[in-house]
């Protein structure tokens, strides 16, 4: 048995265009909820495809990761039924970079409501509604200018090259 603690790597997309922040609206556990795009890195993925591919099937926009936004950590406890607590680290990697076109009759990832564009003010006013502390504090270094060179993460060949993962 691993009993080892693994967090959850993830990805997210931190999308401005004229003042304003491309955010989600998803359903989770705890209701509508609003987000970047962001979500999980999947095996065999380096953490620029993965933003890009989160992107997309979130915001049916391609995007091109130019820069490192910061390295961030959060946990979260969700109470099951019976009483049993979940409970979730996540290391999330945030990007800035190039918003393209978006993809005609691409559909939004399940569980995805809509796209839409708020305001650093109006972000600051819905914290109640956010599903991850990071979706402001990522808003707000990305504000504050905080970018890092893409040279400064490296995925080796191997990540990509000894084929799929086996149970």
């Amino acid at each position: 048995m691993d009993n080892r603690w693994k967090p959850s790597a993830t990805v997210a997309a931190i999308i401005e265009h004229q003042g304003r922040y491309l955010l989600i609206e998803e359903h989770s556990p705890e209701g509508l909820r609003l987000n970047n795009p962001a979500g999980h890195l999947d095996p065999g993925e380096s953490l620029t495809h993965a933003c890009a591919r989160e992107a997309l099937e979130e915001t049916a926009h391609h995007f091109t990761p130019t820069y490192l936004i910061g390295v961030y950590m959060s946990r979260m406890q969700r109470e099951l039924p019976g009483g049993v607590l979940e409970d979730f680290t996540y290391l999330r990697f945030a990007f800035g970079g190039e918003l393209g076109i978006a993809v005609p009759g691409q559909a939004l990832d399940t569980g995805i409501e809509r796209t839409l564009w708020m305001t650093p003010d109006e972000i600051r006013a819905s914290q109640d509604r956010h599903r991850s502390p990071l979706l402001l504090r990522c808003m707000e270094d990305h504000q504050r200018g905080q970018r890092f060179a893409m040279d400064m993460l490296y995925t080796d060949a191997s990540v990509q090259g000894l084929g799929p993962l086996r149970s």
